[in-house]
């Protein structure tokens, strides 16, 4: 029996017309599509008149110390040695990017599965397009951490001398900027909001203008957040 094989899909990261024929072409084929969140994916489904069944990857994490994958990743890979087509996506953008989607993958490696990219949109790629700044060289640090370590974060941020980029969510961006601001950087900041919705934004300038400009507006601390310190 021929063992399946893991497609790792990207698709929109808000404009559902950001997403490539070959994608399309996969999701419709393989036998399931794992994702973050069945309710986010099934909108991108619906668009597309995709009928391929979805099961939830929502929320894994492996625990620490474990040396086994968990058990929904056992289930997968079993699936996958039993000759299923499998693709994984994520809510927005590119899986296995400051997701657990790479727990997946390791998995199926581990099992000599084939496990092919479809390549598409990603959110740190979207917004660096548009920066305007030399990234011929740049850090990516996925989201600060909640609590402990934030302070050594982003004194690390502030340290790195090529340009750094990191995820930040609704909840604790100006937080983290008012930290940024507190540690005294004189760098800059390009900061892209709902990027490629109806609602995008980037907004440029030293971190105590950005602070400012949403502090002033914080009907628009709202969506995801990428952004770029340089």
């Amino acid at each position: 029996m021929n063992t399946g094989i893991l497609y790792i899909v990207a698709t929109p990261i808000g404009n559902l017309e950001d997403i490539t024929f070959r994608a399309i072409r996969v999701l419709q084929e393989v036998d399931l599509v794992v994702c973050e969140d069945t309710r986010v994916t099934k909108r991108l489904l619906d668009n597309y008149n995709i009928k391929t069944p979805t099961a939830s990857f929502y929320n894994l994490q492996r625990k620490a110390g474990a040396t086994k994958p968990v058990p929904k990743v056992e289930y997968l890979v079993h699936n996958l040695v039993q000759g299923k087509n499998i693709a994984l996506v994520t809510d927005a953008g590119t899986p296995g990017i400051s997701d657990p989607g790479n727990q997946l993958v390791e998995a199926a490696v581990a099992e000599q599965i084939s496990v092919i990219p479809v390549s598409g949109v990603s959110a740190l790629t979207t917004l660096a397009s548009v920066s305007g700044i030399d990234l011929s060289e740049f850090v990516f640090l996925g989201f600060p951490p909640h609590k402990k370590g934030r302070e050594t974060f982003f004194k690390k941020v502030i340290e790195f001398s090529m340009p750094v980029i990191f995820y930040e969510s609704p909840h604790r961006v100006l937080k983290n900027l008012e930290l940024l601001q507190k540690l005294g950087t004189e760098k800059k900041i390009i900061l892209g909001r709902e990027l490629t919705k109806m609602f995008e934004e980037i907004v440029r300038g030293s971190v105590s203008e950005v602070l400012d400009y949403f502090q002033k507006n914080p009907g628009k601390v709202k969506g995801e957040f990428v952004i770029i310190v340089y």
